[in-house]
């Protein structure tokens, strides 16, 4: 089933590859939500929120990025294709190419970061226990192991890696972890310190809802093999809601409990924890792997979007191979920035393609200019609220807009703008559908 699994790229999955049950995509996006990159996420809420408030942000961003998660979710299973080429519906042909570009390049560089920060926590864990500094070393065996999961394919990652021992061991790790932080802390005085501002409330939702949107592109490339559309929504909504919410209070609690200056500094705490803190960092460092799979895996699938010919098993060995020369031998801190701009584009194109669906199929064009000028309009809200990605691109987007956003998150008005301009187009300009959503 694993090598019969790769042969649909561009194709819709037959009917008998559609056995993964809503229980299996509930542990598979439990597991994906359990990451080292969420926890230090929580820890930028705080103290600036305060913790009450803080939490409340996390609760209500966690909804609203998992139910548009489930709903990407949905329109995978329901269309039984990979997120990119569901795209040349709403876009045309050629116009899903942009931004399949763009998901490639952000899975690159985020298996590449994701690499470096695993291969970094392992490096401090056997520093600690074996006096043994070799990070390359680490890089090599974790981009081994990431390949080896995305070659097996998401049905055998979902029943032989997760099902069987991922979920539970990262389970047993989170819930010590948060033992751990509760035990030895003071939860009145937590509770009552005050937030000390530069971040407001609204920015936090949109803090918590970025985690979940950033699947966006890449749900539909698992869900595609589901069962029913019922167990793709729930397993992925709310099996990502879970870990994501439970994790963002955690690396919230971590960072005010321990005291800590910076959220750099959460992960050190962690190994310096005791042998327990320590054994549950070395057990999340293992299943991080998820996280570089689940992008090495998808980049290779959307490449096929752009060369329909091309083996999936040697685009996966090709992107590890860059991946892990990248986590090797560059410096990603600069480049997060451009793969934070990279990853705005997808919320706004998320609702165009959510709005393309309700209203249902059309015939296929090359490129459809209402699908591409939602899009752009979209993104162009996005960044006038909440300016993401280089300190130039910023600064240019300040200058170019001029007048001063609200201080409400970016992703739910950009969402809205593009779905229901992209609604308003299309009904004035495109044809019939061809036939209807089922």
């Amino acid at each position: 089933m694993a090598g019969l699994e790769r042969s649909w790229g561009v194709t819709p999955v037959p009917e008998r590859l559609r056995t993964l049950s809503g229980l299996e995509l509930f542990l598979l996006w439990g597991n994906f939500g359990i990451s080292l990159l969420v926890l230090v996420a929580g820890a930028l809420l705080v103290p600036a929120l305060g913790l009450p408030t803080a939490l409340a942000a996390i609760g209500i961003g966690a909804v609203i990025g998992n139910a548009l998660l489930g709903w990407a979710g949905y329109i995978g299973a329901d269309r039984r294709l990979p997120a990119m080429v569901l795209l040349r519906e709403p876009l045309g042909l050629r116009g899903s190419y942009l931004p399949t570009a763009l998901n490639v390049a952000q899975n690159l560089g985020w298996a590449t970061f994701e690499l470096i920060v695993i291969a970094a926590s392992a490096d401090a864990l056997a520093g600690r226990l074996f006096g043994f500094h070799e990070r390359w070393v680490w890089v090599l065996v974790f981009a081994a192991f990431t390949l080896a999961l995305a070659l097996a394919g998401p049905i055998s990652f979902a029943r032989r890696f997760v099902r069987r021992f991922a979920i539970w061991v990262v389970l047993a790790s989170t819930a010590y972890l948060t033992w751990w932080v509760l035990t030895g802390a003071d939860l009145g005085a937590l509770w009552s310190r005050p937030g000390q501002g530069g971040l407001t409330f609204w920015q936090g939702v949109d803090l918590t809802v970025a985690m979940a949107a950033s699947w966006l592109p890449l749900a539909a490339d698992y869900t595609r093999f589901a069962r029913t559309g019922k167990g793709a929504f729930w397993g992925t909504a709310l099996g990502y809601l879970v870990p994501n919410a439970w994790l963002y209070a955690l690396g919230a609690l971590v960072f005010l409990a321990r005291d800590l200056a910076d959220p750099a500094a959460l992960l050190p705490a962690l190994a310096t924890g005791g042998a327990g803190a320590a054994l549950a960092l070395l057990a999340l460092t293992v299943d991080e792997t998820d996280e570089p799979f689940a992008n090495v895996y998808s980049a290779s699938v959307s490449l096929q979007n752009l060369a329909p010919g091309m083996s999936q098993r040697l685009l996966i060995v090709a992107v590890t191979t860059v991946a892990a020369a990248g986590a090797i031998t560059i410096d990603l801190v600069r480049y997060a920035s451009f793969l934070f701009l990279i990853g705005s584009f997808f919320v706004p194109l998320f609702g165009v393609l959510a709005a393309d669906f309700a209203l249902g199929a059309l015939r296929g064009v090359a490129v459809r200019w209402s699908g591409i000028a939602a899009w752009a309009a979209g993104f162009a809200l996005y960044q006038w609220i909440q300016p993401t990605g280089p300190a130039w691109w910023v600064s240019a987007v300040a200058d170019a807009t001029g007048a001063a956003a609200p201080a409400i998150g970016a992703s739910i008005p950009a969402f809205a703008l593009a779905f229901a301009l992209y609604a308003i187009l299309r009904a004035g300009l495109a044809p019939r559908p061809v036939t209807a959503r089922r």
